[in-house]
């Protein structure tokens, strides 16, 4: 299929990966803060002497406090541009990060998890909006799965190097000193960072107020890209998310009978595969479109198959090379999530963008907060039964794939009356 460039395409280049490349630095920052706790959740429940409910607190407010914060920053992206908005974040998680660090309580953790959380919710949509002033429409899909490789490597950093240096150098050491990186990336930002390339200045905002963002939303709302984007992302992230983000590591230790060492490698297996997936997933949506709810429901199926594997296998441990696979197929719930953005990118004009990518971004996140609390939950119900606890993920993905199924040849139709009206605009040649 031929792309249409049009005229108000960004033309991209190397300035525009550079001035890209300084966000999504930023994102990978975000995510190492994010992810840290993954690999600190038993040393969190020992330093502060919680059990499992009040351990997935922590995760479960920094999530309800980044997935509340989705639509207000899709509109404080559209309304000021991504470095102010970036630049607030960066400060925002940075004292969050830091705040961990030097807690003395539970409760001042807590503010610290949330205060990280508001920062966050302030980056991807930023980087994701950023894509888009610097590099044409046609390198969308590609863009997306790039930054969310970034996050990859993110949480690989946790996995590797946080989860040593907790052993190594302690708690507050190991936080603290983690924050340092994000005053490095507040440099780049406020030295490099521009919102757009000279020349494709964004029209200036004609109205403000409360009736202009409840019709930013309203509008991002009705269409059925941006509502099947966001069960996209609801129905394919939360597995590896709560896997990576807390549960992962006391479940290969303590229902698994892994080594720490072990179950460390287990999770750094999960952020591999999700950097190949990334690059794959990627390049088969760049060339074929169509292949995007096909990818995204294998992955669903794919990742209900071998949880469902790994929680029946009869004995009290599930083997190695089952417990492989699952860590394999994790990694593609990241890389099919961000194929909710490639939904609602077409779905909306420039001056929602933002908007609609907040309101995608919330899906992922959502689910992810209910599976974290209905774990934490049923895991002190049940004397710590793994098995009842994460059967709760398949409730969640029926949800989702239900969804997906109702709104996708709606979506499809609409996609292509666009498609065509757009390459009719573009070739039309007015009468002299």
């Amino acid at each position: 299929m031929s792309h249409v460039t049009l005229p108000s395409d960004p033309p991209g280049g190397r300035r525009a990966a550079l001035i890209w490349g300084v966000g999504v630095c930023v994102y990978l920052v975000a995510v190492i803060f994010r992810t840290s706790l993954g690999v600190a959740g038993l040393d969190a429940a020992d330093r502060f002497g919680v059990n499992a409910s009040a351990l997935s607190t922590f995760s479960i407010l920094q999530l309800l406090v980044y997935a509340g914060m989705q639509i207000p920053v899709g509109l404080m992206v559209d309304r000021l541009g991504t470095k102010k908005v970036l630049t607030l974040g960066v400060v925002l998680f940075t004292l969050g990060q830091l705040g961990f660090a030097l807690s003395p309580s539970y409760g001042m953790a807590l503010a610290s998890r949330a205060l990280l959380g508001c920062g966050d919710a302030m980056t991807f949509i930023s980087v994701l909006r950023l894509g888009t002033r610097w590099f044409p429409a046609r390198r969308g899909p590609l863009i997306a799965q790039v930054a969310g490789l970034f996050g990859v490597v993110g949480n690989l950093v946790s996995t590797i190097v946080i989860a040593r240096t907790l052993d190594g150098l302690g708690w507050t050491a190991t936080f603290a000193g983690s924050s340092l990186a994000g005053l490095v990336v507040l440099v780049l930002v406020v030295l490099f960072l521009k919102d757009h390339p000279e020349g494709y200045e964004p029209e200036p905002a004609q109205h403000a107020g409360v009736a202009y963002v409840r019709r930013q939303i309203a509008e991002s709302w009705r269409e059925p890209g941006t509502r099947l984007g966001m069960w996209v992302h609801f129905t394919t992230q939360f597995p590896a998310m709560v896997f990576l983000l807390l549960w992962g590591l006391p479940f290969l230790v303590e229902e698994q009978g892994l080594s720490r060492g072990a179950a460390g490698d287990m999770l750094t297996l999960t952020v591999l595969s999700n950097m190949v997936f990334g690059m794959t997933y990627g390049q088969i949506i760049a060339r074929h479109h169509g292949a995007r709810v096909p990818l995204a429901l294998g992955t669903v199926a794919a990742t209900g198959v071998v949880w469902a594997a790994t929680l029946a296998y009869p004995g009290d441990h599930a083997p190695m090379w089952v417990l492989a696979a699952l860590c394999v197929v994790l990694g593609a719930c990241g890389p099919a999530s961000m194929i909710g953005f490639d939904f609602a990118r077409p779905a909306n004009p420039p001056e929602r963008q933002g908007t609609a990518s907040g309101i995608v971004n919330m899906g992922g996140f959502t689910a992810s907060i209910t599976t974290l609390f209905a774990v934490g939950v049923l895991l002190d119900a049940t004397g710590d039964d793994y098995r009842v606890a994460f059967s709760s993920v398949f409730v969640l993905q029926a949800l989702g794939v239900a969804q997906i199924l109702r709104l996708r040849a709606r979506t499809a139709r609409l996609e292509r009356e666009r498609l065509v009206a757009s390459r009719v605009e573009a070739v039309h040649v007015p009468a002299a």
